[in-house]
């Protein structure tokens, strides 16, 4: 039988670039404009910056996921990296979307000025002082430029040619195209897919039906109709109603016709 996901719909809407695998110094970053080009207004919305989890039982890893996962699938759709490749780098080197370079600049992955570069930047310190990084005035572009770097740099050509979910293969496939200077950078990215189940986004189809071969469970969104209650939809998606108003930041038991419910 055939699961359909609806991706949630989230109310307003990776790595360092070949190189480094540190964290970015919270150091005040001074905007240089390189004749910027305009950025295009992103197909999907976009999201608020990640600050305090809705729960102290919803981490700021698992906000993250639920509002990015939809231009991570997108991606995946559009140029062939597995979501969960994205997402896990997202999530390390964005420090789940916490870090300065991601607050201030939206740049999810780290992803550094480089010779050709024509956008908005400002400096960090990372391997060396006062280092050139991108900046970008939504979170999308910052994914779709990620992309655009794996795809259009030759060593990370061999990648392409992997199924979307050999997410391992990957993983390795990056650390050795020299993406990265951290020895345990594969260890890491598999970990974070291991712990979230990032894996099943992988397997989300063009149409947003999951791949025959996907566990039973969802992950995606129910739009609430009538007669529905929490326990019917707890029971629908095989989870339970204690975990849909963790994920969704509900209080109590009351849901009304047309709402948006995250399902995991």
């Amino acid at each position: 039988m055939k699961i359909k996901v609806v991706f949630l719909a989230v109310s307003a809407l990776v790595l360092t670039s070949c190189g480094s695998g540190k964290n970015v110094v919270k150091s005040t970053p001074n905007e240089v404009d390189l004749e910027p080009k305009e950025e295009k207004m992103p197909e999907l919305p976009q999201l608020e910056q990640i600050q305090k989890p809705l729960k102290t039982t919803t981490t700021h890893t698992e906000i993250y996921i639920q509002k990015f996962a939809p231009i991570a699938v997108k991606k995946m759709h559009e140029h062939g990296i597995p979501a969960s490749i994205t997402l896990a780098q997202g999530v390390l080197e964005s420090g789940s979307g916490r870090s300065p370079l991601a607050l201030r600049s939206n740049n999810h992955f780290g992803i550094k000025c480089h010779r050709g570069w024509q956008g908005h930047s400002v400096t960090h310190d990372d391997d060396e002082k006062g280092e050139c990084f991108r900046k970008y005035k939504y979170p999308e572009t910052s994914y779709e430029d990620h992309s655009q770097f794996l795809l259009t740099r030759e060593r990370y050509a061999s990648l392409f040619k992997l199924k979307n979910t050999d997410y391992k293969g990957w993983a390795y496939g990056l650390k050795r195209a020299g993406y990265a200077t951290d020895r345990k950078y594969p260890q890491k990215l598999i970990s974070i897919i291991k712990k979230y189940n990032l894996d099943a986004y992988d397997k989300i189809q063009p149409d947003g039906s999951l791949a025959a071969e996907t566990p039973s469970y969802e992950i995606g969104s129910h739009k609430v109709e009538k007669g529905d209650t929490l326990y019917s939809i707890a029971r629908k998606y095989n989870t339970s109603v204690q975990r849909l108003k963790e994920v969704n930041g509900l209080t109590d038991n009351n849901i009304s016709i047309g709402q948006e419910l995250m399902v995991r």
